[in-house]
């Protein structure tokens, strides 16, 4: 009798789902942790793949040059938008692809997908990527693109007053610069992210959602890191024209680049198809350490729901 209530309480794990509510909390505070921890890796890779003339010579020469010429301090420029931009990004990421996965499951078992994993986890990348990471990351950029130690020689003093002077130049729009090739990165990546992740849960470790297994942090990182590493190569021509865009300032008068098409067009015109994908070993260096950071942190998070209130709930 014990057998069969324990086998049926098995069974019903799976048929539990976390709240979104607690999935944008886990991923709120990875995304802090993971901000912390990478933000030099950023401010190199934006800077690779502004620089037009050679400047630097790769990841450790443009790391060296920042810190000889403008300080270790330079390393973290950006960073407090970095981190908003981050935290809220992640809580919408997580949160939205949880209610959207709730329309694709299956109403007897609760099981997802691939199909609605995959595209749930495209609709999160979309939603963050047209109402928090564009306008973070506009602000992020200009400011990580700005050279020299004195600050009242730079042009933006900050990123609220960064944000203030984009909006009195170039208006409301200046903010959503390269909102395209946004949406078509972060859509991709997050519909392998989130697929990839769930696989490698399930195939290294056997972990379903709601089964009430936690994941030691090193597993997490393991499946977060492993799933974080396709999207940078798949998507490494739009982050250089978002990047190009969002850098880009309507005040010298006509602007570079018109738009995503154009600026591919136009970059594998004048620097090659390699230029391309310029700045992605950064990336690969960023992301899916960054993936392993913020998943360790998330699981642990979503685990303790799990152990507190889904296996107490079944019993």
């Amino acid at each position: 009798m014990k057998q069969n209530v324990a086998q049926d309480n098995t069974n019903s794990y799976p048929k539990k789902s976390i709240p979104p509510y607690m999935k944008a909390i886990s991923g709120s505070i990875g995304g802090i942790m993971e901000a912390s921890c990478l933000q030099p890796i950023d401010v190199i890779k934006t800077r690779l793949q502004l620089d037009r003339s050679g400047n630097y010579k790769g990841i450790l020469h443009c790391g060296t040059t920042i810190t000889r010429t403008e300080g270790v301090r330079a390393l973290w420029k950006g960073l407090t938008p970095f981190a908003t931009h981050l935290t809220l990004k992640y809580a919408l990421r997580m949160g939205s692809n949880a209610v959207l996965q709730s329309a694709f499951k299956d109403p007897e078992t609760g099981k997802v997908s691939s199909h609605g994993r995959f595209l749930s986890g495209f609709g999160a990348g979309v939603l963050e990527a047209i109402i928090i990471v564009t306008p973070f990351e506009v602000v992020k950029i200009r400011l990580q693109q700005q050279r020299g130690l004195s600050p009242e020689l730079l042009k933006y003093k900050g990123p609220v007053h960064c944000a203030r002077m984009i909006i009195r130049e170039e208006g409301f729009r200046g903010l959503w610069a390269g909102v395209a090739p946004t949406v078509m990165r972060n859509g991709t990546n997050q519909s392998a992210m989130f697929t990839a992740k769930n696989a490698f849960d399930v195939l290294l470790w056997k972990k379903h959602e709601g089964d009430g297994k936690v994941l030691q942090p090193w597993q997490s990182m393991i499946s977060g890191f492993l799933a974080g590493t396709a999207g940078p190569i798949c998507t490494g021509p739009f982050d250089v024209v978002k990047t190009r865009l969002m850098a880009q300032s309507r005040e010298g008068g006509e602007l570079k680049y018109k738009g995503m098409i154009h600026a591919i067009r136009t970059i594998y015109a004048e620097e090659g198809i390699r230029a391309l994908w310029k700045g992605l070993l950064p990336r690969l260096m960023r992301i899916p350490p960054g993936q392993a950071i913020m998943w360790a942190v998330a699981d642990q998070v979503i685990g303790l729901y799990e152990r507190r209130y889904l296996q107490t709930s079944a019993l």
